[in-house]
């Protein structure tokens, strides 16, 4: 007895994105128990049955489930769901910022919590909030999750005076007489972070649905949560606590979670890493957290561990070769240590740990040197070995990336360390950069050509919250490489095409998870992760017609998880 299809869509344009045949085209797909069955029209007419669901696609593409390698979940569901919102369409110049807080209902926590404020785009945050809400503590979070803005409650809450001595890898930014103006930096974030109360499930879990379905809105079927664990305060909001860890286990376990989700754990912020508190986590049992429940691990897993190397440009604490911004600063590793060798070497010794317990490193690096340190690093954590080596089976990588030259690009591809970096915050924070760094290293930053041309695996991410999730202007500012008020070059040599960077978000972020082997493809046998676009796949020269693109259908695991009513 013939066994048929769950669903077909024809008239389509499918971009298989099968590694062995690049070009691969398909005019019909089709989907029996969550896995592809059949491509082209020939060979799925014969799927087609009586209770078979045919969809035309009436010309539109049918592309891989979107699987964003870099993607704050949980941080991401409270900024959008469950923080006072300051984005720059709600609060376009600190004036406004300033009134929306003002305004907030206070939570019941007793706390205003805001996330979104871009001093790329009000300019220097200097203590606009200080002295906002008398009484009443309120935090506000950045948009790129390396700052944070406090009240003079929050700062007294968290016991920060004048004579709070600055921490390993943080700034408390201060006034001439040494006070503090509220504005802290990366690893001080953490100072206020754990002064509040967390974030309760009863508002965390419905967060966390409502942006699963706004993700799958998107065609987006897998992501990457790059810091989740108990040093949750020392990362964003610090919303991704263990709790919220177990939470997402809560929901695979009940089979409420449909994204696909593989998690980065923290044992240590973004400042003051080092090898003892990378031990002590490793040796905590959270890696198991997920074990013996019944979850899938094509599901939900934990994948490794997110370490933090160096900050970012814009406040100075990325470390770079040659001096930059206003200070004329190399910045520094933010690891623990004394010096920069001290410094490197506790890297070292963290990555070392992460390698030999099996585990994935997602080493965040900003800079040219901490991304040179950190290669050398993952290099160094088998003994200097070749790419047959343990940690080359572990897929380590460098989260950003800055490159001097392109050796260390070469390095990477024999090696096998990937590469997952954010062309639309290059895009959006790209004006701010270029007075950073300067137009020349400014033009080298985020090599993707020459990355492709290496042949280091790299993904393309969004890093939401930090910038939007939607995918296809990650793609666009890809091919364009403009940024806000600076139209790309049409001959930079750094542009990929479109279809390079949808492969970045599907097979090749796929190879990032250890999961090429059953999704990123339209392969039959591989997983029906997938999305119907309303519109064929534009050419390059009209890439901005993704922009107007719906997606009408999308798929996880054969399971339809969202459906365009229009």
């Amino acid at each position: 007895m013939q066994d048929f299809a769950d669903l077909v869509i024809v008239n389509a344009s499918v971009h298989t994105m099968d590694p062995a045949q690049p070009d691969r085209m398909a005019d019909a797909i089709a989907v029996k128990d969550g896995r592809i069955a059949g491509l082209g029209q020939e060979e799925v007419s014969q799927w087609i049955g009586q209770n078979t669901r045919v969809v035309d696609a009436e010309g539109g593409a049918v592309i891989p489930g979107i699987n964003d390698a870099h993607l704050h979940f949980v941080s991401a569901a409270m900024a959008a769901f469950g923080y006072v919102r300051l984005d720059p369409a709600v609060a376009p110049d600190w004036a406004a910022v300033v009134d929306v807080v003002s305004a907030a209902q206070v939570g019941e926590d007793g706390w205003i919590r805001a996330h979104g404020w871009d001093e790329a785009v009000l300019g220097s945050a200097k203590g606009h909030l200080l002295d906002c809400a008398p009484g009443t503590p309120v935090v506000a979070f950045d948009s790129t999750g390396h700052q944070l803005l406090a009240n003079r409650e929050a700062l007294r809450r968290a016991g920060i005076t004048a004579a709070t001595p600055d921490v390993d890898g943080g700034v408390i930014v201060r006034a001439v007489d040494g006070s503090p103006i509220g504005l802290l930096q990366d690893g001080a974030m953490e100072l206020v972070s754990r002064a509040m109360p967390p974030v309760p499930a009863a508002t965390l879990r419905p967060a966390l649905l409502s942006l699963q379905e706004q993700l799958h809105s998107l065609g987006i079927t897998s992501l990457t949560d790059p810091g989740l664990g108990p040093a949750s305060a020392g990362l964003m909001d610090g919303a991704g606590s263990t709790a919220a860890l177990e939470l997402l286990g809560d929901l695979a376990a009940a089979d409420e979670l449909t994204l696909r989700i593989n998690v980065l754990m923290l044992f240590a912020g973004t400042g003051g890493a080092n090898a003892q508190a990378i031990d002590a986590g490793l040796r905590s049992g959270l890696a198991g957290t997920y074990l013996n429940r019944g979850i899938d691990p094509e599901q939900l897993r934990i994948a490794g561990v997110k370490i933090f190397a160096d900050g970012i440009p814009r406040s100075g604490t990325a470390w770079m070769s040659e001096p930059y911004g206003a200070a004329c600063t190399h910045g520094s590793l933010v690891i623990q240590g004394a010096t920069d060798e001290g410094r490197v070497a506790e890297l070292n010794k963290i990555l070392k740990l992460i390698n030999d317990a099996g585990l994935q490193a997602g080493v965040h690096a900003t800079g040219d040197a901490a991304t040179a340190a950190a290669v050398e690093a993952i290099i160094a954590a088998d003994g200097g070995s070749g790419g047959t080596s343990s940690s080359a089976g572990n897929r380590h990588y460098v989260i950003h990336g800055a490159f001097s030259d392109s050796s260390l690009l070469n390095t990477m591809a024999s090696r096998g360390i990937g590469y997952s970096t954010n062309p639309l915050i290059r895009q959006e924070a790209g004006d701010i950069m270029r007075q950073v760094l300067g137009e020349d290293r400014f033009s080298h930053h985020q090599p993707l050509h020459s990355a492709l041309e290496a042949g280091v695996r790299f993904n393309l991410a969004s890093d939401a919250p930090v910038t939007s999730a939607d995918w296809r202007r990650t793609v666009v500012a890809a091919v364009r490489r403009a940024t806000r008020s600076v139209p790309g070059r049409h001959h930079d040599p750094e542009r990929i095409t479109g279809l390079q960077a949808l492969a970045a978000m599907t097979v090749d972020a796929a190879w990032q998870d250890h999961a090429e082997h059953f999704k990123g493809a339209l392969i039959p046998g591989r997983a029906a992760d997938l999305c119907l676009l309303n519109n064929p796949w534009p050419a390059d020269d009209e890439i901005e017609k993704l922009l107007d693109t719906g997606v009408s259908l999308t798929l996880s695991g054969g399971r339809v998880v969202h459906q365009s009513t229009s």
